[in-house]
């Protein structure tokens, strides 16, 4: 089943070129005029990690939950910038000697590529700490209870318990901090829910607290989350196995080389491809109840599964 439909590549593309304008705006040093001082080495660091790359599917992904329950896109967006700047902080750390190591994102040099690592590290943090400015912001919601919520869950998601404890957590697989030992299935899921599914899981269930869901209508949206968490990741994987870096604007192969912990390592390429569109499957069924509605994150579903970049 293909993803090429005018309406999901339009809305997608549409969301991208929304959230690269406010991002823009939000790191501009016209936005930023409020702080003490402001370096201009940072501000720049910043720009080269936030702007100009990337499909912005986390926050394509707030946008869409979101509009299952008529939000204001205006709010919808906001939020959706303050999760791509914590997606975008996590990529200049990612990327750092200590951690991944990688050279190229998006097809340009690394952050600490291109200034050096300490203004890395800053930058990172810089835009972590800017993500929780704007999403406690009343551009995302007029009600504070709405914004207290957001703000609470999205530290969760990229916190000890989310992105940052997966990352340990796959550090410690690769043996960096001791010997290096084999993952169990079970164990993989965990890490792979909490280092990259738990931000996607967050852009879902962000749209949903936008639109004071029911409780109902919150389990299905966290259910088709949880789904595409998972098969993000095992895209991501096959990627690394079977895609170039001049495609994926940076390096492949790295994750074998490496010895990390991926259900593609244990399953093998044809049971792990199995288990994404089993995935895909799930995702859909979450979303029974919203109907043609929610044909748009459906869609979704199926681009993380066949995306080539």
């Amino acid at each position: 089943m293909k993803n090429d439909t005018p309406r999901f590549t339009d809305r997608l593309a549409a969301t991208a070129s929304d959230i690269e304008t406010l991002l823009d705006r939000l790191l501009s040093p016209v936005a930023l005029s409020s702080e003490t001082a402001r370096p201009p080495r940072l501000v720049a660091a910043m720009r080269h990690a936030a702007l100009d790359g990337g499909k912005r599917l986390r926050p394509f992904l707030v946008v869409e939950t979101a509009a299952l329950f008529d939000v204001d896109r205006t709010g919808a967006l906001m939020a959706g910038a303050a999760l791509e700047l914590i997606h975008c902080y996590s990529l200049v750390h990612d990327d750092l000697p200590a951690m991944d190591n990688d050279d190229l994102r998006r097809g340009r040099p690394t952050v600490h590529r291109a200034f050096d690592d300490a203004t890395a590290i800053l930058a990172g943090d810089a835009l972590l700490s800017l993500a929780f400015d704007v999403m406690a912001r009343t551009e995302v919601h007029a009600d504070a209870a709405v914004r207290i919520a957001l703000v609470l869950e999205l530290a969760r998601a990229s916190g000890l318990g989310g992105m940052a404890g997966g990352q340990m957590l796959d550090l410690a697989a690769e043996g960096r901090f001791d010997s290096k030992k084999a993952l169990s299935e079970k164990e993989i899921i965990t890490l792979q829910a909490m280092k990259t599914g738990a931000l996607i899981r967050f852009a879902c269930n962000a749209g949903a607290i936008l639109g004071k869901a029911e409780p109902a209508e919150r389990k299905s949206i966290a259910q088709y989350g949880s789904a595409i968490g998972q098969a993000f990741q095992i895209a991501d994987d096959l990627l690394d196995v079977e895609g170039d870096a001049k495609t994926l604007g940076k390096a492949a192969g790295k994750d074998a080389a490496a010895g990390k912990a991926t259900l593609v390592a244990t399953l093998g390429v044809a049971k792990a491809r199995d288990r994404l569109n089993g995935l895909v499957e799930e995702a859909s069924s979450a979303l029974a109840s919203f109907g043609e509605k929610s044909d748009t994150l459906r869609a979704a579903a199926r681009f993380i599964a066949e995306r080539r970049a």
